[in-house]
């Protein structure tokens, strides 16, 4: 696996848990509003941080100081390898967040299954019809459809969310979503930032009135739903 970066402590990503963040290289999709082309471009892509031995000398390292791994992106489920990397974490008494935009529902039954994964956050990047322009380009919706579908019907703990920009995102988008998630756990709206260097152009972050709209949007079908990052 491609370890591009390792923040070492977060009191944010893993809910309840002191953490830190894995970051991997690679992605499928090519999102106009992506901040981080660096993660997702192949010839973009930098030099490894490090290997998985010196991921797992670090954590040995934290042990009892730590409680919590959060696997990132690009998209983790690329990589083979992970449900044996996850398992390596986990022996030595972590729990495991998966960061995931939904698209490897094979994987991610199998790592559930085998009780690897203590928390899953999935991206929903648009309603159905928006899907494939929100992806730039590239058609997953269907394997997103049963990645959500698994993670509702099942036992493991688990959010949505979705990063909001215009002008991708507009109200009517937003109650979409809403019908189709109805009732998940957890469903979070993201302010989109732009960093200066993204994947399209012409995206913008909405108003804090734009915001509220589509918060406003979403609540008849998911009571659990919140602005993060405002």
């Amino acid at each position: 696996m491609k370890i591009m970066g390792l923040q070492k402590l977060t009191l944010l990503d893993f809910p309840g848990r002191l953490a830190c963040t894995v970051f991997l290289g690679g992605c499928n999709l090519r999102c106009p509003f992506c901040h981080n082309p660096s993660l997702v471009l192949p010839q973009r892509l930098p030099p490894p941080l490090m290997d998985t031995e010196d991921l797992l000398a670090f954590l040995k390292s934290r042990v009892g100081k730590l409680t919590g791994v959060c696997i990132t992106g690009g998209e983790p489920t690329l990589y083979a390898k992970l449900p044996e990397r996850i398992r390596q974490i986990k022996d030595l008494g972590f729990a495991v967040k998966l960061d995931t935009n939904g698209s490897n529902p094979e994987m991610l039954r199998d790592l559930i299954k085998e009780g690897l994964l203590d928390y899953v956050a999935m991206d929903i990047k648009n309603d159905p019809d928006g899907y494939v322009q929100t992806c730039g380009g590239v058609d997953i919706l269907d394997r997103v459809k049963e990645s959500a579908e698994l993670l509702m019907n099942g036992n493991t703990d688990y959010e949505f969310r979705t990063t909001v920009c215009a002008p991708l995102h507009t109200p009517k988008r937003l109650e979409a979503i809403g019908r189709w998630l109805a009732g998940a756990n957890a469903y979070y709206l993201q302010q989109f930032v732009d960093s200066g260097d993204l994947l399209g152009s012409g995206m913008r972050p909405l108003t804090m009135e734009e915001l509220e709209k589509l918060h406003k949007a979403v609540l008849p079908y998911i009571k659990n739903t919140s602005l993060r990052g405002i």
